[in-house]
């Protein structure tokens, strides 16, 4: 625990201008990012009496190290900064919503000549219109469905496009009237956008135009016997009304506005946002998050606009935004928000009539939300916090282990053996940190080794970062004995040291000189080895190789659930009912799952390899250009290198490369068709690679 007088700037160094702060910790890794309107007040008051001080607030003053600032001209970019740091340091301190559930949007690819609609899930894309968030992704089949029956625009996918453009005949929907064919050259692709657009509109409110349309072609089909029509024109009349029935008016005057309501309590506040649109509900969705900083409702809406319109802009804004409580001072937000709306946006609480009672419908969500997130286990802080205790009581450590890392091996039968690391911090999983290895040093099948060269690799690069910070002398352990790969940058798309470049699952993790995410540079306070005695005495002896004598050692046998120590001859055995064994658990088992994923990819790529996939610098847009020249890996093989450089985008020097290559490589025996005894010819097997996108001998 460090002392903030340590750190505390001096006196009249820190200005008074409006700015953005960052405290770091003492790997240098940004713990928190404030904002203030002026930085000298602010930042003073964090250097107080310890006693004063908000618990959670005395906690990131005393993980702290240092302190850092940025001055600005206005609260404006302030605000801005403020939102664009915490997204790329992701400090551990600061309010960050997750997402409760992956919400599903309609969509409408306006970027594709011929637009299809569909349900999408995750970031947004450029040139997509959507519409949304629901709750539900039937409900959006079940809109949809109503609405092809007047804008029968495009749903299918881009493979089922294809083919009944090659076949010309349409799918199904083409057949009954839900799907205008643009495939098959029934309207043009200027008249398929057409309708496209008027579908757009509609959902976006802009009801009352087509409706009536629609009603006086009805009456004019009527009036000149046309029953049949008519009668099409009055069920397309139904369908509509059916589909906007689904979104029932709850604002008059046709209201653009979201409103925006907080449940919280000492612990965790949770948010939902109604998108109202047109009047009517078009979306919903939520947030939860740990209160890990000291903030109050009004810190908490402001948290959740920046997360919610940070990466918006143009209408995605609202004109209204109705919120419960106002950040102070109000006018830098609200300025924000006009920025990226292009046009004012009224941000206030609603006092009175039909936005207030909407509001409290929204206020109820939200505690129900709540509610509903309390009874997750995993996610309950005061259940993680307990698990930790449990931890460190029962392993005789110092603090609980905030960060715990997990070291599992994979392989088949001794074939493609690869290793994972997963983090885990707060007790909660940071997939951004997780790492993938190849083992190296040795083949065959040996758990004991493996682990031995998985953590001495680890920790080797965790040292070398420690001595590029200046925090460790090179003298004073020996990881100077794997520099030969460490030291150097990888080039995109290819690992160092066995490792994955780049992160497994999300953005990357933590930390480099700017406090940014950076491989291996910040380390555990426990590390666990999904294995028994053998296994943690390996770990063990790797740390003591390197001379890391401040991380501790555990490993987790999978028949008993014993935890084992190093040196220890007897395992330490926490009680079935044991959150701190429940939480070790779960680190060992996401550990087994993401080695089984990465072994399973490699071995699906070995079974796929051909002769020219051990050609060096050969890529598979050329390996395609050679196999639709030739047609087949024989007809290739029996080519000279001047037939070879023929190929479009392949040189001399590759043509020799191949060539020696395909020379060197014995032909596989024919394959046979087993229902008739057939010898199947090597032509046809190549262009059946060809289309495949692989390669066959």
């Amino acid at each position: 625990m460090a002392d903030p007088s340590s750190y505390r700037p001096k006196p009249g160094q820190i200005p008074e201008s409006p700015g953005v702060y960052k405290f770091r910790d003492e790997h240098g890794r940004v713990i928190y990012v404030g904002k203030a309107k002026s930085l000298r007040p602010r930042l003073s008051s964090y250097f107080q009496d310890l006693a004063n001080l908000h618990p959670r607030t005395r906690t990131m003053v005393t993980t702290a190290a240092a302190v850092e600032w940025t001055v600005v001209s206005t609260e404006v970019e302030a605000l801005q900064l403020e939102y664009s740091w915490i997204k790329e340091y992701d400090p551990r301190f600061n309010v960050k919503y997750r997402d409760d559930k992956s919400y599903p949007s309609l969509a409408v690819t306006l970027n594709e000549e011929f637009p299809r609609v569909q349900v999408m899930r995750g970031a947004k894309k450029k040139g997509v219109r959507y519409f949304g968030p629901y709750g539900h992704a039937w409900a959006i089949r079940e809109t949809v469905d109503l609405m092809l029956r007047v804008f029968p625009v495009r749903t299918c996918s881009a493979g089922v496009f294809k083919r009944s453009a090659q076949i010309g005949r349409p799918c199904l929907l083409g057949y009954i009237g839900k799907c205008s064919a643009p495939c098959v050259g029934r309207v043009t692709a200027e008249e398929h956008r057409e309708l496209a657009e008027e579908f757009c509109d509609f959902m976006a409110g802009r009801t009352g135009t087509y409706l009536r349309r629609l009603e006086q072609q009805m009456h004019e089909a009527a009036e000149d016997m046309e029953y049949e029509r008519a009668a099409r024109l009055r069920d397309d009349i139904g369908a509509l009304k059916r589909a906007m029935e689904k979104n029932a008016v709850v604002l008059a005057d046709a209201t653009d506005a979201d409103l925006i309501a907080v449940a919280e309590d000492e612990l965790e506040a949770a948010v939902q946002i109604f998108h109202v649109r047109g009047g009517r509900v078009r979306g919903q969705r939520g947030w939860v998050t740990d209160k890990v900083e000291a903030v109050d409702t009004a810190g908490l809406v402001e948290h959740a606009l920046q997360q919610l319109y940070g990466e918006e802009r143009g209408d995605a804004v609202p004109k209204e935004v109705l919120v419960p409580a106002v950040p102070d001072p109000a006018e830098p937000v609200t300025q924000w928000l006009t920025e990226r709306r292009g046009s004012l946006v009224d941000l206030r609480i609603p006092q009175r009539g039909d936005k207030k009672d909407l509001m409290q419908t929204v206020q109820r969500n939200a505690q129900q939300a709540l509610a509903l997130h309390k009874t997750k286990r995993a996610s309950d802080l005061t259940t993680r916090s307990r698990a930790l205790e449990e931890i460190a009581e029962a392993l005789g450590l110092d603090s609980a282990p905030l960060r715990v890392e997990c070291f599992d091996i994979s392989h088949l039968q001794g074939d493609d053996v690869v290793a994972s690391m997963v983090v885990f911090e707060d007790g909660l999983p940071r997939k951004s940190e997780y790492r993938r290895f190849q083992i190296k040093s040795f083949a065959g099948q040996d758990d004991v080794r493996s682990m031995h060269e998985v953590v001495s690799r680890r920790f080797r690069r965790y040292l070398l970062e420690k001595q590029k910070t200046g925090e460790w002398e090179e003298q004073a352990t020996g990881a100077a004995e794997d520099t030969e790969t460490i030291g150097t940058t990888a080039p995109p798309g290819q690992a160092l040291d066995g490792l994955s470049d780049g992160p497994a699952e999300g953005p990357s993790g933590p930390i480099d000189e700017e406090g940014r995410p950076k491989r291996f540079a910040y380390p555990p306070q426990l590390v666990v080895v999904d294995g028994g005695k053998p296994q943690v005495a390996a770990a063990q002896r790797a740390l003591d190789e390197l001379g890391v004598d401040d991380v501790a050692v555990c490993g987790l046998a999978k028949r008993l659930e014993e935890v084992w120590l190093p040196d220890e001859e007897d395992p330490v055995v926490l009680p079935r009912s044991s959150e701190g064994l429940y939480l070790l658990q779960r680190v060992r088992d996401e550990a087994h799952r993401f080695a089984i994923t990465y072994q399973r990819s490699k071995r699906a790529k070995s079974m796929k390899a051909g002769p020219l996939d051990t050609v060096p610098g050969l890529g598979d847009s050329r390996k395609q250009a050679l196999l639709k020249h030739f047609g087949s890996v024989k007809r290739l093989r029996a080519a000279t290198v001047e037939q070879i450089c023929e190929v479009p985008g392949v040189g001399r020097k590759t043509a020799e490369t191949v060539a020696a290559a395909l020379a060197g490589s014995a032909p596989a025996a024919p394959a046979v068709n087993t229902a008739t005894g057939e010898i199947i010819e090597d032509e046809a097997a190549g262009a059946a690679s060809s289309s495949n996108g692989g390669t066959r001998p």
